[in-house]
């Protein structure tokens, strides 16, 4: 059972409105295909009615309505009212499974509170609607008070309830908890339907449902994302994982590749984004960043698992930066259709390595621009653009101090201009006027980032130049738009004086 859209919206600040609701709840059990979905509490909000009205509405036309469950509160007849407003047919009847918390939030005992269920059971009956039960804080129960919790079973077998669903609501059990408690109530009870629900307080949410299977559980209780109150519940995409991977005689039909999908447009809707490094669904995880590992993969992957991308709609990546081997970058160039020689490829590696030490981020899509950059140095160096300094202020003109080396000798120039850049250039031109030479017009600028990129992208600058003579076009590569210029006019500068 997938819980997302009732625990997992008890995740601080998240609250799905009501056509987020519909459409994750569609993606759930047509697409993601779980057996059953918890969409909401009972009497929480009119907006919440609404919500549960719109999924029941679709769920009667196509065939789920069983499969759509609704929390429940022992209170007289007042839930059950609410569900058959909303049209739910299933309900899940919180109790209090810990003797604790029977004794000092409801003050009552446990005959009472029995003789309560039993009428809220029978309530629901009469109107149609089927229930299952949750035993609220029974992991606690079975460590303190595992009497009271054996006399809740005894009561149960003895009622027309489906599924009693065993929570650990703090998330304290640890992994040998949850298979000796487990095993132990199945040996007892190995009649009745027990569904598992973890939490993850510890991070121990995957290993706990993995026990509970393991001790002879029917059913879980995962949210997508692990979302949930506190660190969450077991997360849906690991957990189904390990099943599949890890657990041979358990069959489930869960569509491994929509976990992807049905995750990232949680996140959009929840606005809980998920972590990079997150199993299955974070961004970094089939991410190869060290040039070993893309060696590897090309030689028999070395590095494969059996955590194959494709299984869950994804595809395997290859980061660019300074751990960067020719391996990394000849993965991204086959994705790309691209081929270079040694020697190129070698030159690209560096600059790579060149940008990564910057901490400058870069991307497949950066590829064709970095080797158009690095590619495009035909010609010995005489000039080098040793150093500036670029001012923008309200009120005053943009300046530029430069420092820069022509075949060997060193000039210092400042200058104002229009803009940062045509200050710089206004500086080279009085160096160049020194030197007797003529500086080329400047007839096109074009400015260029990968699509799809940020604002911290990589910028191309391509600049087209006109002398008396010819017409030619020189690019700069670099994170800030104006120094990609400079490094376009370094380029040029080396032209006209080779």
């Amino acid at each position: 059972m997938d819980t997302t859209l009732r625990d997992g919206e008890q995740t601080s600040s998240v609250s799905f409105s009501a056509s987020e609701k519909l459409t994750i709840a569609k993606l759930l059990l047509e697409e993601l295909k779980v057996d059953r979905i918890e969409i909401a509490s009972a009497r929480v909000s009119e907006g919440e009615l609404q919500a549960v009205k719109d999924v029941t509405k679709w769920a009667s036309d196509n065939g789920y309505l069983n499969a759509v469950e609704v929390l429940t509160f022992v209170d007289n007849g007042v839930s059950i009212k609410w569900m058959l407003e909303a049209g739910a047919k299933v309900q899940n009847l919180l109790a209090k499974g810990s003797l604790n918390h029977l004794t000092y939030q409801l003050k009552k005992t446990p005959n009472q509170h029995f003789k309560e269920i039993k009428e809220a059971i029978n309530f629901a009956e009469k109107h149609g609607i089927e229930t299952n039960i949750y035993l609220e804080d029974w992991s606690n129960g079975m460590r303190n008070s595992k009497d009271y919790v054996y006399e809740f079973l005894e009561f149960l077998k003895t009622q027309n309830v489906a599924r009693i669903m065993l929570p650990d609501t703090l998330g304290i059990l640890t992994p040998k908890e949850s298979y000796d408690f487990i095993k132990e109530i199945k040996d007892t009870y190995p009649d009745l339907h027990f569904d598992f629900h973890a939490h993850n307080d510890y991070d121990l949410g995957v290993s706990n449902a993995i026990e509970g299977l393991k001790a002879g559980a029917d059913g879980l209780h995962l949210t997508v994302n692990g979302m949930g109150e506190r660190a969450g519940n077991a997360p849906m995409s690991s957990t189904v994982a390990v099943i599949n991977d890890f657990m041979p005689n358990i069959k489930i039909g869960v569509n491994e590749k929509m976990l992807y999908t049905v995750s990232k447009l949680v996140e959009n809707f929840s606005g809980v984004m998920i972590p990079a490094n997150k199993p299955i669904i974070g961004a970094n995880v089939f991410t190869q960043t060290a040039g070993i590992h893309a060696d590897g993969d090309n030689k028999n992957n070395l590095y494969f698992s059996d955590l194959m991308p494709e299984r869950f709609g994804r595809t395997r990546q290859y980061a660019l930066g300074k751990s960067s081997g020719k391996a990394n970058i000849q993965k991204n160039l086959q994705q790309l259709g691209l081929q270079l020689n040694d020697e190129d490829l070698k030159k690209v590696t560096q600059r790579i390595i060149e940008l990564g030490d910057k901490k400058q981020v870069v991307t497949k899509e950066d590829l064709p621009y970095i080797i158009s950059d690095v590619l495009d140095r035909t010609y010995i160096e005489k000039v080098k653009v040793e150093s500036y300094v670029l001012t923008h202020s309200k009120g005053l003109r943009p300046s530029t101090t430069v420092s820069i080396t022509i075949e060997n000798e060193t000039f210092q120039e400042n200058a104002q201009g229009d803009g940062q850049f045509d200050a710089f250039m206004n500086a080279i031109r009085s160096v160049f006027k020194k030197k007797n030479l003529v500086l080329p017009d400047l007839i096109d600028y074009a400015v260029r980032i990968p699509p799809g990129s940020r604002s911290d992208a990589l910028c191309e600058t391509i600049i087209t130049w006109k002398s008396s003579t010819k017409e030619f076009k020189t690019r700069g590569l670099d994170s800030d738009q104006t120094v990609s210029a400079i490094k376009a006019t370094e380029k040029m500068l080396n032209i006209i004086t080779n």
